[in-house]
C-alpha cells in the first residue's frame, strides 16, 4: 500500500493562487491519482470553517481516487461567519465522519492500523518564565493566538490535551500488536517546534503541540507519525520511528506559485506491507 501525507491546506487562504477554474480538492485529487496513492493521511487545517472542511472532504470521497483519513485541526473548529462557539459539538460532528480515525482505528489488513486525533497544546513546549494564566490568554503585546477568539472548548487548553490524549492511548490499546502510524495535528516532538530561547516563541510554542504526547513512543511501537499545524515541512528518524510533517502551509512561504507543484512538493509518501 502506498501512502500520502499531507497537512494545512488551508483552502481559503490559499484560494488567491488558483486559476480560474481550479480547485484544491481537484488538484488534490489529480496528484493522488499521478502518484498512485491508496490512502492519503491529512493531518488537518484544510479550512477555518468546519463546513467548508467538511465540503472539501465531500469533494475529495466524490473524487474516489484515494481512500483518506483526516484529523481536524485547530483551523478546522472554526466556524466565524456563523458564529458558533459550541468546539465540542463541532469536534463531535468530525467524529460521525467516515474519515474520521478518533475512537475508530483504520485497521491495515492484521499488521497495520492507522491510529489519530487532532490533538491539543498543554504548553510543554514554551519557555518556563510564562505561566499558565499568561499561556490562557493567548496573548502578548506582539499579537495574539487566534484560537482564544474562535475555539471555545467546554474545558481549558491542558485539560482537552488531556483528554485527547487519553482517546489516542484507547485507540492505541484497541489495535493490539499491530504496527502504528499515528497521526495528529498538533507537534508531538520538540524538533518540530522553534528552538529556544527566542523572544516571540518563548510564548507562542505554548500552542504548536503538547509534550506530554512524547511518551506515547516509548509505550507503543509507533512507527510512522504524521503531524502539521507549525506549517514546516519536515522529517525526522529516531529510535525506529520517523516523523512526518508535511504542510503546504501559507502561499507567502511558497517556493513557486503553481499549487500542484506546492502541493508536490509537500506530501510525502510512504509504502507498507499490508
Amino acid at each position: 500500500m502506498k501512502i500520502g501525507v499531507m497537512s494545512d491546506l488551508h483552502i481559503d487562504s490559499n484560494a488567491k493562487k488558483l486559476a480560474p477554474g481550479q480547485t484544491y480538492d481537484y488538484l488534490l485529487a489529480e496528484l493522488l491519482y499521478n502518484q498512485e496513492i491508496d490512502l492519503l493521511l491529512l493531518a488537518g487545517d484544510v479550512s477555518s470553517d468546519y463546513h467548508d472542511t467538511f465540503a472539501f472532504l465531500d469533494r475529495m470521497r466524490d473524487h474516489n481516487v484515494s481512500k483518506i483519513q483526516f484529523v481536524p485541526g485547530n483551523h478546522d473548529f472554526w466556524s466565524i461567519r456563523n458564529h458558533e462557539e459550541d468546539t465540542d459539538r463541532i469536534y463531535q460532528l468530525f467524529k460521525e465522519r467516515d474519515e474520521n480515525p478518533v475512537g475508530n482505528p483504520f485497521l491495515i489488513g492484521d499488521k497495520w492500523a492507522v491510529v489519530g486525533n487532532p490533538g491539543w497544546y498543554d504548553y510543554g513546549f514554551a519557555s518556563d518564565r510564562y505561566t499558565i494564566a499568561e499561556f490562557s490568554k493567548k496573548k502578548l503585546k506582539v499579537g495574539g493566538w487566534n484560537d482564544r477568539r474562535y475555539v471555545h472548548w467546554s474545558k481549558d487548553d491542558r485539560a482537552v490535551a488531556t483528554a485527547m490524549q487519553g482517546e489516542l492511548e484507547s485507540d492505541l490499546k484497541e489495535v493490539g500488536d499491530r504496527k502504528i502510524i499515528m497521526m495528529t495535528h498538533v507537534v508531538t516532538h520538540p524538533q518540530f517546534v522553534i528552538p529556544l530561547p527566542h523572544p516571540v516563541y518563548d510564548y507562542y510554542n505554548a500552542f504548536l503541540g503538547s509534550k506530554s504526547y512524547m511518551q506515547l513512543y516509548d509505550r507503543y511501537p509507533i512507527v510512522h507519525s504524521i503531524m502539521g499545524h507549525v506549517h514546516f515541512r519536515k522529517m525526522l528518524y529516531e529510535e525506529d520511528t520517523t516523523f512526518y510533517c508535511a504542510c503546504l502551509g501559507s502561499a507567502r512561504h511558497w517556493y513557486t506559485e503553481d499549487p500542484y507543484i506546492e502541493m508536490a512538493y509537500t506530501m510525502e509518501e510512504f509504502t507498507i506491507d499490508n
